[in-house]
This record gives structure tokens, sequence and C-alpha cells, in this order.
């Protein structure tokens, strides 16, 4: 039965993606930085209320998957908080400095996760070779992989995730990164089983007075009066499209 994954950048939206029928929910924060580690109080919410199973983010920054020393400690830390919360899984992954798998950092924190399912994000689409990529993270026991096939989307990398799906003896290639209700069956005629999507869109803010010319953003074009939320009618329109599919 194919399986889909919500992005979620709060557990209102957690909440929403179960409601409407999603298999897993990444709870991640930082939106515009493509997903950071969720809070603390976030975590905690979201194993007090959330059923299906979640799996956050450790990811301490935006930007590239090369990590400090300092970085490093941090991701074991928030691993490790993880793990004890009783979570069913986590996201994350690394890079050296010449663009492959840190194995030694990453067999560190496969040691740690220790029985939690572990998802490799899309640090894999910034890897030098994705074919040595999936051979190590195969060896490294990593449950997933989620890649646009090194592409800026999905149905653009449509070629490489054949390729990759084809492969794999381990890791499920995951597809996400623009994907949506209208090509998800373009990616179950490859072979992929598991989709990941974001699902949502922008809302305004309930502010009747926005404060102009004053952001709190690095990005002084960002529009901090909207917010992105998880659409429920999509979520459902996309869970249903997969089993029919499948069905057929």
């Amino acid at each position: 039965m194919p399986k889909l994954e919500v992005c979620c950048y709060s557990v209102e939206c957690a909440l929403t993606a179960e409601r409407s029928g999603a298999d897993r929910v990444e709870l991640c924060a930082g939106q515009r930085e493509g997903g950071l580690t969720p809070s603390c109080g976030a975590l905690k919410m979201a194993r007090e209320q959330v059923s299906i199973p979640v799996h956050p983010i450790v990811r301490p920054r935006g930007g590239d998957f090369c990590y400090s020393d300092a970085e490093f400690n941090t991701i074991k830390y928030d691993v490790a908080q993880i793990r004890a919360m009783g979570f069913a899984g986590v996201v994350v992954g690394m890079l050296d400095d010449e663009g492959h798998i840190d194995i030694p950092r990453m067999r560190q924190i496969m040691q740690l996760c220790d029985g939690l399912s572990v998802t490799f994000h899309r640090a894999f689409d910034m890897c030098l070779n994705p074919r040595l990529a999936l051979e190590q993270l195969t060896d490294l026991g990593v449950a997933r992989i989620l890649t646009s096939g090194q592409q800026a989307s999905a149905e653009t990398g449509l070629p490489l995730l054949r390729e990759l799906t084809q492969l794999s003896r381990g890791p499920v290639i995951m597809a996400g990164a623009g994907v949506r209700l209208t090509n998800l069956r373009k990616f179950q005629q490859i072979g992929i089983r598991e989709l990941h999507s974001s699902a949502g869109q922008w809302l305004p803010s309930a502010m009747r007075y926005c404060k102009i010319g004053v952001t709190m953003c690095a990005d002084a074009d960002a529009d901090e009066f909207s917010y992105y939320r998880v659409d429920g009618d999509v979520v459902a329109a996309m869970k249903q499209a997969l089993n029919t599919d499948y069905a057929l």
C-alpha cells in the first residue's frame, strides 16, 4: 500500500494531516529554510496529540549539510532526546566537505537512534555520487531516503528516482519536492511507494494591524503576514488518489 508523508511546520498542521488520512508526518520548524529541528514544546505536543507516526527532522540550521563539531553535538543531543520521547522515527543527514555521506558521523547517529526508523533527508540531493551514497546508506541501515532525484523538483528528477528505486536493496526511496495531486501517478508508474508532500497553502495572517517597513526576517522581501498551513482537503484527495491507483 502506498504511503503519504506530509511535511508539517506545526502541531496544528500535523493534526490536520492526521485527520485527512496522512500515513506519517515529518515535523519541522523553519519553513522558509527548508526545515529545522522543532522546539521542545512542539515535540511534546506532537507526542501527546498526534496518533500517526511522527518523524521530527533534526537540522540545526539552514544552508549546507556539512556541520561543525558544535553543530554535530547539537544534532546528537536532539536525536537522543527524540528517541527518549518515544517518537517512531527521525529525519537527519550530513555530508562531508567533499560532498560525500559523512560516514563516521552517520555511524554515531545510527547508534544513537537504536530502534528509530531513520530517514536520510534531502542532503542526499546535494551529494556528489548518489549511487555510491545509496550503497553507503544501505550499509548504515537507514530506513528510507527522501530525495527529489537531485533536481529542483521530484518530477524533474524522475529518471534518477526510477534508477534508485530499481537499485535499492534496503532503503525505501521516498520522492519529495513538488509532489502534488496532479503528478502522483508519475511517481507510482516508476515504482515509488512512499511520497512526501507539504500539501498546503499560504494563508493571510490573522493580524488586523500590519506594521509596514519593519521586518524580523533576514529576507527583507519576505511576507511576514502570511503563514503556511497543511490543506486537509488536498491531503485527503492525494491519499484517495494513491489508494485508487494502487487498487487498479
